[in-house]
């Protein structure tokens, strides 16, 4: 098995000549933009309100975003956006008063989970929704998602592997010439996998009407396929090299114990269909 050269621009264009248009926002769009078609078949199969569920993404839209970006802020660089709070709102750098167009360069996938689990809490508070058909509905098409946010990563050539040690993985020759694991294309297979497993049991099996029970799926597995990931991944920041567990895989151990603690409260929670 030999190594694959990777050496994709990720600026696709520029916009009048001044914004950047990247394979990750492009990514990112789509998997949404795929993520509501599968939505809108469950909710319509499901003869549920299609007007409800534009209401919800919008909520879900501002969530994830508002969340990846404070995740990145507080988990990842906080020394840095401590002191330049300014910048975590908007996507330019102040360089010697001069402002530089960059885009949102730091998200982070935790803190859009966060954020879109409680988008999803304001959203049934208001609307006087069950929030726990919203957590399991939602949570069918939340790896597809993620499995695009992965793909553009890759796109990007970042967050991506430690070295393999051997004459196979992916050279990221923006970076280096080092043979590494792509790590982003492990995680969008993990999640395309675990979306087919959310389908299978809400398609196949009565489990999927125990309030809770996919979104504790959701949680446990997906968290743990990253977990367990992140071993093969570079440290994204400096300060992880002295951590045994970095910062990814601290941050995925609560996920993983709400989602276990989510199955088990299924199990004693009655059934119900009501949005």
């Amino acid at each position: 098995m030999g190594s694959f050269e990777w050496n994709l621009d990720p600026e696709i264009t520029q916009l009048f000549g001044v914004f950047p248009i990247k394979y990750y926002g492009l990514f990112f769009v789509t998997g949404i933009l795929l993520a509501y078609q599968i939505a809108k078949h469950i909710f319509s199969a499901e003869k549920k309100s299609l007007e409800q569920l534009e209401k919800l993404s919008s909520y879900l839209i501002v969530g994830i975003l508002v969340g990846m970006r404070l995740g990145h802020c507080l988990f990842y660089d906080f020394e840095y956006y401590s002191e330049h709070i300014l910048e975590i709102f908007v996507p330019f750098q102040i360089i010697n008063g001069t402002w530089h167009f960059t885009g949102f360069t730091g998200l982070a996938s935790h803190g859009g989970s966060l954020g879109a689990i409680i988008a999803i809490f304001l959203f049934s508070r208001k609307y006087k929704t069950s929030i726990l058909w919203v957590l399991d509905h939602i949570a069918i098409v939340t790896p597809i998602v993620g499995a695009w946010i992965r793909l553009g990563n890759f796109m990007n050539s970042e967050i991506y592997g430690k070295p393999t040690h051997g004459n196979y993985g992916v050279i990221f020759m923006r970076d280096d010439m080092i043979p590494r694991h792509p790590t982003q294309l492990y995680e969008a297979f993990s999640y395309l996998l675990i979306f087919g497993l959310l389908w299978y049991l809400y398609k196949k099996t009565q489990l999927a009407k125990q309030q809770g029970f996919l979104f504790g799926v959701l949680l446990s597995v997906l968290f743990l396929a990253r977990l367990i990931i992140e071993f093969f991944k570079e440290n994204q920041v400096s300060f992880e090299d002295s951590m045994t567990l970095n910062m990814g895989q601290l941050l995925s151990i609560p996920f993983i114990l709400a989602g276990i603690l989510f199955i088990i409260y299924s199990k004693r929670k009655p059934k119900t269909n009501v949005l």
